[in-house]
């Protein structure tokens, strides 16, 4: 008779979900603390814990220190979408911005941030690339997640932006068409020109060359504004050149070259931000120009990188408008800010080498 051999068990199958059979249960995830945990370690309810968490006045200074003792012994963290559920806030706040490429954005965001840490809100961050058609987008997709909205929107007239906005948000404006009835912080565009042409007159400059900003962008178009009108008061007689630049340094060295190409004669550049000044400055360094000997050039922000390359130019303290825009909107999630009016930035002249003698 043959013998059958003797069948091996089979080897159990891992769990679909969790740790193999045999793993070590070291190292298997524990579930997170929740607020009940808390309140059972705590030996109070639920609603003490939760009064204390969430930073209530009347809660005693010694029960509140015992909840979070308890709560950072538990690993407990909150969670975010239960507190805005029951406190109708997120403590988030949105903020639409044209760009976050290059020096400027960099330093508004970084002003933005300070103050919302400061008051223990997150900020998300939305880019329309300038671009109206994404401008709508950006904003729907931060509806019921954010508390507010601090909107960058220069290039929309002030009609299409109000078709825009969101009418039951707190918003606040930066750099951003007058009318649409929410406060605005903006740049005196107009006034910081001037000081431009002013300076660059003084120093005996007789040909002047002005490299615009975007033509549908609120602050390229003031500037040039400012620029022709202040020619026009102190300078008529002289000649003027405005070429249109799109706020990029690669512009400002493009323009330049062309302007050299062409024979063009010029003595001073006054460039309607910091990024085109730097990308002038380096065409005409480029060319064997001496600046300032031969050519003057102004820019307009007054970026961290201004400063390290001697550029002349209009400081504006635009981590201030970022952390000016965010306190204002604080202000008014706590009903405490006065009514909405156009907040105006005074730009600065700061002479630096470019134009020193």
């Amino acid at each position: 008779m043959t013998k059958l051999a003797k069948s091996e068990p089979a080897a159990p199958e891992p769990a679909a979900n969790g740790p193999e059979v045999g793993a070590d249960p070291a190292f298997a995830r524990p579930e997170p603390a929740t607020i009940r945990d808390v309140a059972r370690s705590a030996n109070l309810s639920i609603a003490s814990v939760s009064r204390a968490l969430n930073g209530h006045a009347n809660v005693h200074p010694e029960t509140r220190a015992h909840i979070v003792a308890v709560a950072a012994k538990l690993g407990y963290v909150p969670n975010a979408a239960a507190r805005s559920l029951s406190t109708a806030r997120t403590n988030a706040i949105g903020v639409v911005l044209p760009d976050f490429h290059g020096e400027f954005f960099s330093e508004l965001m970084r002003g933005m941030d300070r103050s919302a840490s400061v008051h223990g809100y997150q900020l998300l961050m939305s880019n329309t690339h300038a671009d109206k058609s994404m401008a709508s987008q950006a904003i729907a997709a931060m509806l019921g997640r954010v508390d507010g909205l601090v909107v960058m929107a220069p290039q929309f007239a002030a009609a299409e932006l109000l078709r825009t906005l969101p009418a039951h948000l707190p918003m606040v404006l930066a750099n951003t068409s007058e009318g649409t009835g929410h406060h605005t912080i903006r740049i005196d565009n107009r006034l910081g020109a001037t000081s431009a042409v002013t300076h660059l007159l003084a120093l005996g400059c007789k040909s002047l060359v002005h490299i615009a900003g975007p033509a549908d962008n609120i602050d390229g178009h003031e500037r040039c504004e400012g620029f022709l009108a202040a020619m026009a008061a102190q300078a008529p007689g002289l000649p003027v050149r405005v070429c249109q630049g799109d706020f990029q340094d690669g512009c400002g060295d493009r323009i330049v070259r062309e302007l050299l190409d062409e024979g063009y004669a010029f003595d001073a550049i006054f460039a309607a931000n910091d990024m085109m000044a730097l990308g002038a400055l380096h065409a005409l360094r480029a060319a064997d120009i001496d600046v300032p000997g031969q050519v003057c050039v102004v820019g307009f922000d007054d970026i961290p990188l201004a400063r390290y390359l001697s550029l002349t130019t209009l400081h504006v303290d635009v981590a201030g408008v970022g952390s000016r825009a965010i306190e204002r909107l604080i202000a008014e999630f706590a009903g405490g800010a006065a009514p909405a009016t156009v907040e105006a930035i005074m730009p600065e002249l700061i002479v630096r080498n470019s134009t020193r003698a």
